[in-house]
Formats: structure tokens, C-alpha cells, sequence
């Protein structure tokens, strides 16, 4: 289950009572591939065939859904055993670690297969600000599990009629491997499209973004500057702080603007 009821005490000024909390679950889940221990994740255990895809994606171990040959999830030992169609490259081999929920060090380009994987974004799709507003409302009015527990990060695609499909994990890195897990085996393309963040826009989001090919990111929250360096060189728009009709364009501003007969025009 994604969620637990726990019993607490709930206080407000000098009163207090019990009632039933919904918190997230937090569950290991180790990825053996090939035989090989590879990493241990800790994440929402929900989804969880997405977010393996997506992960041995983003650390370069594929690169198409196809090149999987096996996946198998032991959800009550917390076991993922994975078999590809090629051994794991000497980039990921004995990279073997522990990933977990909170916000660690950004590995940015500190891994070989980051840079190997990571792609400047070619599509140059233009969102108008108030599309921009009105997905990041839809995007919020979606996040279900955030409301009933404020402990989980949401990720999302969507394009200019809405939302397409959205994930929420504990951990936010996990959220997007999810996104990405569900871009590789429904085959969907990520043109015209946009990825939509519920947290910080640090370096590793950053690349993840790359990895699946879009061009375009709208978070709620505010990025750090080693990701706007890296969405700066990748030709992708970060934009921060989208709250009500507000935002904050601080890379590759042409693909937000506004609409005309004639074409797009930049505000």
C-alpha cells in the first residue's frame, strides 16, 4: 500500500486530541540485474515496474524498453530481478549504491553515463504563459496522494489540452523515473509536450529531463544553479515558481509566449 493510517496527537494552541494520520510508505526495493546486485532504491511502492525502467534508463543500463528481457518484482521480499539483452556497461558496473528518499549531492556530470545519456533538447515548442498557469492548477488539482499525506513529489507530461499522465513517489528523482518508465513502455513521443515538477529543480532533475527529451520544465519551486548551468547548455526552459499567474523563466526564455495569427510572438 501507498499510504498507512497512524495514530498522533494533534495540537493546536494549548488543545490536543488523537485522531488518524495518512502518511507515505517507504519501501526498499533492490534492483538485482543480470545476476548483480545493481542499487537499492527507497520509494512508494506503486508504479514500480515504471520506475525500474526508468531508473535502469536513466543510469544508461538502456536505452529502449525492448532491451529488457525480463523484469520480475518479489514486492514481498523487495526484490527487482531484471535481465537485459546486453550486459551492464562498464560505465554502471560496480556503481552499486543506496538511493534515498531525501535530497541528496547531485551527481551532475560526476558519472560517466550522465554524460553519455544526457541530450540537448531539439524541440522548440512554444507554451503560452497562460498555458503555463493553467497546467501547473491541473497539475496540483491531480496531486491526490500529496494532499492526503504532504510527504510525496509529483511528476508529470502533459501538453497544451492537459494533463497526460502523472506520478508521485517520496523520493522526487524517483517520481520522474516513473515518468520516464511509462515514456519508454507506452512508447510515447515527448514532442510538444512538457514535463511539470513538484520540487526542486536541482541538477539531477535537471538531467533527468534531458534524458527523456524535453525541452521544457515548469516547477513550482526554485532551481539551484548548477541545473540552470546544465538546462542553459542542454537548450532546455527552466521555469520556477509557477504559483497562480506568476512564474520565473531562467533558461532559453523563447519557448514561453503568447499566440498570434501570424505565429509566436516572445512576451
Amino acid at each position: 500500500m501507498e499510504t498507512r493510517s497512524w495514530e498522533i496527537h494533534r495540537y493546536s494552541r494549548n488543545q490536543q486530541k488523537k485522531e488518524r494520520d495518512t502518511v507515505a510508505a517507504e519501501y526498499p526495493l533492490t534492483l538485482v540485474v543480470n545476476g548483480e546486485e545493481f542499487a537499492t532504491m527507497v520509494c512508494t511502492p506503486k508504479n514500480l515496474e515504471e520506475l525500474v525502467t526508468g531508473f535502469l534508463a536513466s543510469e544508461g543500463v538502456i536505452l529502449l524498453n525492448k532491451e529488457i528481457r525480463k523484469l520480475d518484482i518479489d514486492v514481498d521480499r523487495g526484490f527487482a530481478y531484471i535481465e537485459t539483452t546486453r550486459p551492464v556497461s562498464s560505465a554502471s558496473h560496480g556503481q552499486k549504491r543506496w538511493l534515498g528518499s531525501c535530497c541528496g549531492k547531485s551527481r551532475a556530470f560526476y558519472f560517466q553515463n550522465d554524460a553519455a545519456t544526457a541530450k540537448t533538447a531539439t524541440d522548440q515548442t512554444t507554451f503560452s504563459p497562460e498555458s503555463c498557469y493553467q497546467l501547473m492548477e491541473m497539475f496540483q488539482a491531480e496531486a491526490g496522494m500529496f494532499k492526503q499525506t504532504g510527504g510525496v513529489h509529483q511528476a508529470a507530461i502533459a501538453d497544451r489540452n492537459g494533463i497526460i499522465k502523472a506520478y508521485a513517489d517520496i523520493g522526487r528523482h524517483n517520481a520522474l523515473d516513473k515518468l520516464y518508465g511509462y515514456l519508454l513502455r507506452e512508447k510515447i513521443s515527448t514532442k510538444g509536450r512538457v514535463v511539470i515538477f513538484s520540487g526542486r529543480i536541482s541538477s539531477e532533475v535537471l538531467l533527468k529531463v534531458s534524458k527523456m527529451r524535453f525541452g521544457l520544465l515548469l516547477s513550482k519551486s526554485a532551481p539551484t544553479d548548477l541545473a540552470l548551468e546544465l538546462a542553459d547548455d542542454l537548450n532546455i526552459t527552466a521555469v520556477g515558481f509557477v504559483r497562480g499567474d506568476r512564474m520565473n523563466v531562467y533558461t532559453h526564455p523563447e519557448r514561453v509566449g503568447v499566440f498570434s495569427e501570424g505565429g509566436v510572438t516572445i512576451e
